[in-house]
């Protein structure tokens, strides 16, 4: 067990550093390619920084073979990246996150709704309607929604210029050439997948040692784990008052997360990825349509100044996430 715990923290360090890497390298790729900062805070950094979840979630699914691992991957990542807003919040002492940044994340919020909706249909529906015996129609839904979602948040932000097109600072500029920081991007990235490939066999240790439901292991060690590419560019971000950039690759990061839930299907041969899933796992589905909803409301209301550490909206999305880990080990 100290072996199978160790291996999973080396794991998860190697993600660590190389996910950090990735998105400066990344960063700087897309400035010295012309690529607008708004795309790709919102759908590069997203999708960048959304490697771990990718891969993490193909081992659980080819690999290993657990669909439990790979949705409660995909979900628990969902929910660790909306409870992280509430971090963000604690950063600014008098001004609320969501009053801060613009009202354009509305439309990734609501997308992301949609798309997790489906979801919880698939884990409730996954016998009536499937394409074949290992693909579910829902994965085709998945994707299309996915597609559209891009296309949708790229034409809004064409039309509505906001402070998304801010970066990260100075300091952390090189003088490498394109082609030196390609191969730097792709080095960490080929790391960052060998270690997210391993990442699901010792979970699943883990759940067998401990006697914890491979759900709630997906949710919190996978999940945790591979989220925090997204929580070190956020608080990069935030640390430089990006905070658009900051809100916007956590949805972001949500939008393709179910995008890999769709990827993770095509690589599990044991059947359908949703059917062979717990049904627990729909308790982090409404959880995170909930979180979801909450965020939606404070960039719509805008509360301005906050009396405590956090405000009510990022306060009620904190207390939901533990309420959704409470539920999730309980039910195990």
């Amino acid at each position: 067990m100290p072996l199978v715990i160790a291996g999973f923290g080396v794991c998860v360090l190697i993600i660590l550093y190389c996910g950090i890497k990735l998105s400066h390298y990344g960063d700087q790729i897309a400035e010295k390619t012309g690529m607008g900062k708004a795309w790709f805070g919102l759908i590069t950094m997203a999708s960048v920084t959304s490697l771990p979840e990718l891969f993490t979630g193909i081992g659980s699914a080819a690999v290993v073979g657990s669909a439990d691992l790979a949705v409660g991957n995909v979900m628990g990542s969902c929910v660790f990246n909306l409870a992280f807003l509430s971090l963000l919040d604690t950063f600014s002492k008098k001004t609320t996150l969501f009053s801060a940044a613009s009202q354009s994340h509305i439309l990734a919020a609501a997308l992301g709704i949609i798309l997790f909706s489906f979801v919880g249909l698939g884990l409730y529906l996954p016998d009536i309607i499937r394409i074949t015996d290992w693909i579910g129609i829902f994965s085709i839904v998945f994707i299309i929604i996915y597609l559209i979602s891009v296309k949708l948040v790229y034409k809004y932000d064409k039309k509505n210029i906001s402070s998304t097109t801010a970066t990260f600072s100075t300091e952390h500029r090189t003088s490498f050439s394109l082609k030196k920081l390609i191969v730097l991007y792709t080095i960490n990235a080929l790391f960052v997948i060998g270690a997210a490939l391993l990442l699901p066999g010792f979970a699943e240790k883990i759940s067998h040692h401990t006697g914890l439901a491979q759900s709630f292991v997906g949710t919190l060690f996978l999940a945790a784990s591979t989220t925090l590419p997204e929580m070190v560019v956020s608080v990069s971000a935030i640390k430089i008052k990006a905070i658009d950039m900051a809100v916007g690759n956590l949805l972001g990061s949500n939008l393709f997360n179910i995008f890999i839930l769709a990827v993770d299907d095509l690589f599990y041969r044991k059947g359908n990825i949703l059917h062979d899933a717990s049904e627990n796992n729909i308790i982090s589905v409404f959880s995170t349509i909930i979180m979801t909803s909450i965020a939606i409301v404070g960039l719509t209301y805008r509360a301005g100044r906050k009396n405590f550490v956090l405000a009510w909206d990022t306060l009620l999305i904190l207390c939901m996430y533990i309420i959704n880990m409470i539920l999730l080990y309980h039910l195990h």
